[in-house]
Parts: C-alpha cells; sequence; structure tokens
C-alpha cells in the first residue's frame, strides 16, 4: 500500500489537505473518495483502516479534510452541510482530472448524508456506502443547538461540540435544514450499502432504517454489532473496510483492469521499468500477485521477493504432497508446518580456493497423532514432493525472445 499526499484547491479558494492510498501494484482499479464524520478528519485512525482495507480489494482510496477541519484551510464556520458537498464535488473533479474520475463514495456520519447528496450531482459515481449515516441531516444540530438558540444575523458564537470549541454562525446553524436528504435517497436510484451498529447511541440504528426505506434497490444493509459510532476499535474498522470492499466488486467488475496475456505459458511476469521501479506483475491463466524487492536493496516491498516467491512454491508443493501421502496411509496427520529458508553457503573446493552454494532449509512440524516413525517418514516424502526434486535435480533451460 502507498500512501500519497495532496492539496487540492477546492472552488473556494481553500488548499483541502488529502491523503491518496493505493493498492500495492500502486494500479487501482477504481477510485474511492471518503467523507469522515462531523468536526472529524480524514487522519481518524477509522477512517485510515477502513481506506487502507479497500485498497486490498484494488480500490485507491482519497480521504481528505473537509474545510475549516484537520490539516485543511479555511474556517469550520464555512465547513457547514452543503460545504461539504461542494468540497466532495472538488475533490472528485481534481482526481478526474490528475488521476481517474472515482466511482465509489463512501461516507462516515454527517459525511455519509454528505456523500448521498454528492452522488445524486455526480454522474460518475456508481456506488455509495455509508456508515453511521443520519437519515436527515439537521440530525447533527443537536449537538450543538441548545448553544445558539436565538443566533443572529452575521453573529459569531463559539460552540462546543464533543469537548472542543468552534466558531460558527448563524448560516452555518440554518444550513442543515435547508437539504432534503429523504427525497435525495429515494431519487439516488444508485446501489448503497448502509452499515449501521444497532448500539450507536450517537446516531441511532432508525436513521438506517429510514435510510433502507428511501432508497430503491440495489440496496443492502450490514449490521456492526457491538460497534460504536466513532468505530474506535480496529477489528470493526477492518471490517467496514473489508465488507465494502467485496460488496463494491459486483459493481465495478467492469473496470478491472485487462489481464497480462501468457501468451500460452503457465506463468508471464511484467516490469514497466518507468513506473515501477522493481514491482513486478505476475499473472498465471486465473491468478495474479504481485513481487518485488525489500526496502533495504532498494524495492518498493509491495510483495514477497523472488526467492520469498520460491521457497512459498516449494512450501507448497511439501505440504501438499505430505497431506497426499498421509490420507492415502490413512495417517492422523491434522495440520502441517514447513518452514522453509534460503541463504547462500560458502563451499572450499579442493584447490582451496571458496565459491558460494545455494543452501534452502526446510522444517517440518506436524500436528496430529502420528509415532516417531511415521514422522520420520514424512520427513522423507517432504524431500520427494515434484518442487523439491525440480530444484535438486538438473534443470535444462531454454531461453528465446519472442516479438509483440
Amino acid at each position: 500500500m502507498k500512501n500519497i499526499r495532496l492539496k487540492i484547491p477546492n472552488s473556494k479558494g481553500n488548499e483541502l489537505n488529502a491523503n491518496l492510498e493505493l493498492p500495492a501494484n500502486q494500479k487501482p482499479h477504481a477510485f474511492a473518495i471518503f467523507g469522515h464524520c462531523f468536526t472529524c478528519s480524514g487522519s481518524l485512525n477509522a477512517v485510515k483502516n477502513i481506506s487502507r482495507a479497500l485498497t486490498n480489494h484494488g480500490f485507491g482510496v482519497l480521504r481528505f479534510d473537509f474545510t475549516g477541519l484537520g490539516l485543511s484551510g479555511g474556517k469550520f464556520s464555512d465547513s457547514h452541510f452543503t460545504a461539504n458537498v461542494d468540497d466532495i464535488i472538488d475533490v472528485h473533479s481534481y482526481m478526474a482530472s490528475n488521476y481517474k474520475a472515482p466511482s465509489l463514495l463512501i461516507g462516515h456520519s454527517l459525511g455519509g448524508a454528505a456523500v448521498l447528496v454528492a452522488a445524486s450531482k455526480i454522474d460518475a459515481i456508481k456506488a455509495v456506502a455509508t456508515v453511521g449515516a443520519p437519515s436527515q441531516v439537521s440530525h447533527v444540530k443537536h449537538l450543538f443547538s441548545s448553544q445558539t438558540e436565538g443566533i443572529k444575523a452575521n453573529q459569531k458564537l463559539t460552540v462546543n461540540i464533543g469537548g472542543r470549541p468552534f466558531e460558527v454562525d448563524k448560516d452555518f446553524v440554518d444550513n442543515f435544514d435547508k437539504v432534503d436528504l429523504p427525497n435525495i435517497i429515494h431519487n439516488l436510484k444508485k446501489p448503497i450499502m448502509i452499515l449501521h451498529s444497532p448500539t450507536d447511541e450517537i446516531v441511532g440504528i432508525d436513521n438506517a432504517k429510514e435510510i433502507f426505506q428511501n432508497a430503491f434497490h440495489p440496496k443492502s444493509f450490514v449490521s456492526l454489532d457491538k460497534a460504536d459510532h466513532l468505530l474506535m476499535r480496529d477489528c470493526d474498522s477492518r471490517y467496514v473496510g473489508n465488507v465494502i470492499g467485496a460488496w463494491a466488486q459486483r459493481y465495478f467488475d467492469e473496470e478491472l483492469e485487462e489481464k497480462i496475456s501468457t501468451k500460452g505459458e503457465q506463468v508471464v511476469g511484467h516490469l514497466d521499468l518507468v513506473e515501477d521501479n522493481f514491482t513486478t506483475s505476475i499473472q498465471t491463466e486465473k491468478h495474479s500477485f504481485i513481487a518485488d524487492e525489500p526496502l533495504d536493496v532498494g524495492g518498493n516491498d509491495f510483495g514477497p521477493s523472488p526467492y520469498e516467491l520460491l521457497n512459498g512454491g516449494l512450501a507448497a508443493c511439501t505440504v501438499m504432497t505430505l497431506k497426499l501421502y498421509a490420507e492415502r496411509k490413512k495417517w492422523d496427520l491434522q495440520e502441517v508446518f514447513v518452514y522453509i529458508s534460503h541463504s547462500k553457503k560458502h563451499k572450499t573446493d579442493s584447490a582451496g580456493g571458496k565459491e558460494f552454494l545455494d543452501h534452502i532449509s526446510k522444517k517440518l512440524h506436524f500436528i496430529g497423532n502420528l509415532d516417531d516413525d511415521q514422522k520420520n517418514k514424512l520427513k522423507e516424502i517432504a524431500s520427494k514432493c515434484p518442487v523439491h526434486r525440480t530444484l535438486a535435480g538438473e534443470v535444462q533451460f531454454s531461453t528465446e525472445i519472442i516479438e509483440g
């Protein structure tokens, strides 16, 4: 996963602080924008966890701070609800111009309401996910309404919200009553996922019910059992990110990058030397993964190294072979672990010179009701798996250049 820090100008001349999270291969198949909760910021731990979980599903996720919050420019009093929506639209325009138009919006709490409204204004948005979102924008006013009663035009007040002071004015307060969110949801007609905790004490579960009832299919609801409103537990926010990522695949399959052709071979590896440093895409007929080099040798460590992949192939072949042998013998082998490392060791030749030899260590751990004779036999069989025999034997290579 790679994080790119951005400063995005909005339509009012303020710079919005943003972070773009990319998948391990830095090539997202689609982009998403995350709208954070009221008075929060894009650096909230839950926001980061959700965004980073989504990168594991191939999404590039832009999380940013609304006007006047976090590290973004502007005043909080200018960060009323419609300004939040405008910020999302401005960020979307920036991404469309500099990367690719985002097609998924995710919003937490009031940010969930904001992404619903923004989705109704942006044609490129294909799906929306909300987390703990209110069904009415005015819901948030209960946090400060008792402190702003009788506020007059051009008057500024400092209110306490969540234990922090914020300066607001009458326009800020009145703005929350200007949006008919239920009607917007009813007319949205885009896939929506609604995630909400039944024990949410800030935005009650009835809000999720109202959003669901106003929305058209396809719509989905996921109960965030035992989670709090801010998703303070890492396991809750990671779960949210993984659920959204899995759900969204149904609506973004057509955006997946075209696979690299293997040209009839078993595997193809591809490296763009200009764009990717050492990060290599590897493709089989049905599967794809990433290889890289560690940071200490100049790589980005976005995937296992070539030798780690080699060791992985040997480990997989070893445990599969042991499974088949134990099943044929009807032995009680329940689990097997194989630990493999590759190294170079010195060998002194007859003339006193030194050369390096490849050395692979293989350590086995068995779980099951096995006696010593059975374990020793399994150890012997572990050296007879096909990949082990290939590595230990004489291998002939043929290399040719092909065109196109």
